[in-house]
């Protein structure tokens, strides 16, 4: 088995996840799908270069990313950068032929999605984006249950994505709250959301989208205050083709909540629910079991999902509680599965294409206060 040179774009919280997965898969994974290896991480500055290289056993650390896209004995690039860069990044990493891992969403506009697309044509590397709550036992179990028909026909549904890290108004300006920069919780937990729940029952036909900024100014680094663009908070009406409704809603300024991602569908045959907080078990409720005598059987049944991953899985075992590490964990054994057999992973560069229209839709209605038609799904 070769062994793949790994190069990492940006080393913020993210990028240490990426590289803990890379230098943790054959732990988890009996057998991993190919051997890695921390080639060359860039960051912004050429002392926190130095510093992620000695954390996570990089051979080298840059503060320019071109070098990694340079370097023959990197064929994997993982683009863990703030969403305005992403676009030179891929295209030159694209343009070199090779594997790429991105950090969501894609690009900032659909204008930028339009011309990756145009670049993935003659593409021949294994691309994936990192849309990791796909990869979460309870909803892996989620999908299979919905498309074996369990909930049948989709009635209505609700999801939310809640973060109060914006509550506070001294929190000063980050690249993230920069609509300059592609900040905002459309773009931010929004991708996340949208990706899942119209891959759980997309694909969405239409949608009525309204966004909030709470505060209209937050200090910047230097204490000086700054007119703020990108919002903290959206509310979604998401129509599907058979005309059932749902909202999603992601927030920053959602008082008390810590990384609460949740949904509920229901369907004239049964119903499923989740909640990111508590991640080791899927509800699924069935309208064809007995209600009599005093209720019969029927009622919420608790799955126990935990971490039972199919094979090879193998560590730290089925009954451990999950957590957040342990879905990226997966998301990223998916891409490597791809980058060792050749084939085509979900979800793609492709999707993150198609998910960046979706999100150019919300913000299209959120501005224009009227329904805008979505994408069709693909992956």
């Amino acid at each position: 088995m070769d062994t793949l040179g790994v190069g990492i774009i940006g080393f913020g919280f993210i990028g240490k996840v990426h590289a803990y997965g890379y230098l943790n898969i054959p732990l988890f994974y009996q057998p991993a799908p190919v051997r890695t290896r921390l080639v060359g991480v860039a960051t912004s500055r050429e002392e926190t270069a130095r510093r992620a290289a000695e954390q996570a056993g990089f051979e080298f650390g840059t503060a320019d990313w071109r070098e990694l896209i340079a370097r023959d004995d990197i064929q994997i690039i993982n683009i863990c950068s703030p969403n305005s860069q992403h676009l030179e990044q891929l295209m030159a990493a694209i343009a070199a032929g090779k594997h790429i891992y991105c950090e969501k969403p894609l690009v900032v506009t659909e204008q930028e999605a339009a011309q990756v697309e145009q670049a993935l044509r003659s593409y021949k590397g294994v691309g994936q984006m990192t849309l990791q709550y796909r990869f979460y036992p309870a909803t892996i179990r989620a999908k299979q249950l919905i498309d074996e028909g369990f909930l049948g026909n989709v009635i209505s549904f609700r999801a939310a994505y809640l973060h109060s890290g914006s509550v506070d108004p001294a929190k000063p300006m980050g690249w993230k709250q920069m609509a300059s920069e592609g900040g905002g919780v459309l773009r931010d937990l929004g991708a996340h959301i949208i990706d899942l729940m119209d891959y759980l029952v997309g694909p969405f036909e239409s949608t009525l989208t309204q966004t909030r900024i709470l505060y209209p100014q937050r200090p910047n680094a230097r204490g000086q205050m700054e007119r703020v663009e990108a919002d903290d908070q959206f509310l979604m009406w998401a129509r599907l083709a058979n005309g059932a409704l749902g909202s999603i809603e992601a927030s920053k300024i959602a008082t008390g909540a810590e990384d609460e991602l949740r949904f509920e569908i229901h369907g004239d045959r049964g119903a499923l629910r989740f909640n990111l907080m508590d991640p080791n078990y899927l509800d699924a409720y069935d309208l064809r079991e007995p209600e009599q005598p005093v209720g019969g059987t029927r009622g919420w049944n608790r799955i126990a999902t935990v971490q039972r991953y199919d094979k090879p899985a193998a560590f730290p075992g089925p009954k451990f509680g999950i957590g957040c590490i342990r879905g990226h964990m997966h998301c990223l054994y998916n891409f490597l599965q791809g980058v060792a057999t050749g084939e085509p992973v979900q979800p793609s560069l492709q999707r993150g294409i198609q998910l960046q229209r979706m999100l150019a839709a919300a913000a299209c209605s959120a501005e224009t206060g009227t329904w805008q038609e979505m994408p069709g799904r693909e992956g």
